[in-house]
C-alpha cells in the first residue's frame, strides 16, 4: 500500500483552523447576544441606520455622578428622602424596556410610598431624531399646560404607544395623545414650535453628559437635597428592579 505522506502535515493544520474558527464564532455570538439584550451598560444595539456599537466593559458598581433636578417634572413627593434622576430617550428601546418592566415597580414600591421621587430629564440620542426630540418637547408642552401631573401622563402615553428606535410616533400620533389627555390643541401646537422648549431639551442633554450619562437610560440615584443638586450612584441601562433596590435601600 502506498503511504499517504500528506496526512501527518495537514491534519494538525485543519484541527487548528477548526479550533480558531469555533472560538471566533462563539465570541461573536456572545457579543451580538449582549448587544441585543442590552447587557452592555450604556451601549445600544445597532439599528439599520447606525454603525454597530462598540462592546464596552461593564462599569464599576460604584460609578458616581452629580446632577441637578433643574426645573424638570417631579413624580412623587418632592420631599422624599431619595431622588432618582432619569436621563432618557423616548425612542430608545432600552428606555421603553425600563418603562415596561421596571418603572411601575419603582412607582409602586418607592414613589407611591413616599420613599423616593423621580425626575425625568431628556436625553434624546441623535440617531433617534427627529422624533425623540419632538416627543421630549411635546411632553414639556404638556407640562406647560397641566404641570407635573400632565407631564407624566404624557410621558406614560409616549412609552405605551411608541414602537421606539426613532420610528415610534409621528406628528399625528403626538397630537392624538394631546387630544386624548384633553390638552388645548391650539396652545399645544404653538408650544411645539417654541424654541425655548427645544433649548430646555438641549440643557438636559448637556447636564446629562456632565453627570456621566453616555447612553440611555442612565439613572442618578442619591439623597434628596435642599438645593436640588443630587450626588449619587449612576445606574446605567435597562436594569432589573433588584438593581434599583440595591442602590436605594441603603439610602433610606
Amino acid at each position: 500500500m502506498t503511504e499517504n505522506k500528506f496526512t501527518p502535515i495537514f491534519t494538525p493544520v485543519l484541527v487548528v483552523i477548526l479550533i480558531v474558527g469555533s472560538f471566533f464564532l462563539g465570541s461573536l455570538t456572545t457579543k451580538v447576544k449582549m448587544l441585543e439584550e442590552g447587557g452592555v451598560a450604556g451601549v445600544q444595539a445597532p439599528t439599520n441606520n447606525q454603525a454597530p456599537a462598540a462592546v464596552a466593559a461593564q462599569p464599576p458598581a460604584s460609578t458616581k455622578g452629580t446632577a441637578s433636578i433643574d426645573d424638570d417634572a417631579v413624580l412623587g413627593d418632592k420631599n422624599a428622602p431619595v431622588t432618582i434622576v432619569e436621563f432618557s430617550d423616548y425612542e430608545c428601546p432600552f428606555c421603553k424596556r425600563h418603562f415596561d418592566q421596571t418603572h411601575q415597580e419603582l412607582v409602586k414600591n418607592y414613589i407611591d410610598t413616599g420613599k423616593a421621587k423621580l425626575v425625568f430629564r431628556d436625553f434624546p440620542l441623535s440617531f433617534h431624531d427627529p422624533m425623540a426630540s419632538k416627543e421630549a418637547v411635546a411632553a414639556n408642552c404638556a407640562k406647560e399646560q397641566g404641570g407635573d401631573k400632565k407631564y407624566y401622563e404624557f410621558h406614560d402615553e409616549i412609552f405605551k404607544r411608541t414602537t421606539s428606535n426613532g420610528n415610534g410616533l409621528d406628528d399625528a400620533k403626538i397630537q392624538a395623545i394631546a387630544s386624548d389627555l384633553k390638552l388645548n390643541s391650539s396652545s399645544f401646537t404653538t408650544c411645539l414650535s417654541n424654541k425655548a422648549m427645544m433649548d430646555e431639551v438641549k440643557k438636559d442633554i448637556a447636564d446629562g453628559s456632565a453627570a456621566g450619562a453616555s447612553g440611555t437610560p442612565t439613572f442618578l440615584i442619591g439623597k434628596t437635597t435642599s438645593d436640588g443638586k443630587i450626588e449619587g450612584d449612576l445606574l446605567i441601562g435597562a436594569q432589573p428592579f433588584a438593581a434599583f433596590q440595591a442602590v436605594i435601600d441603603p439610602l433610606l
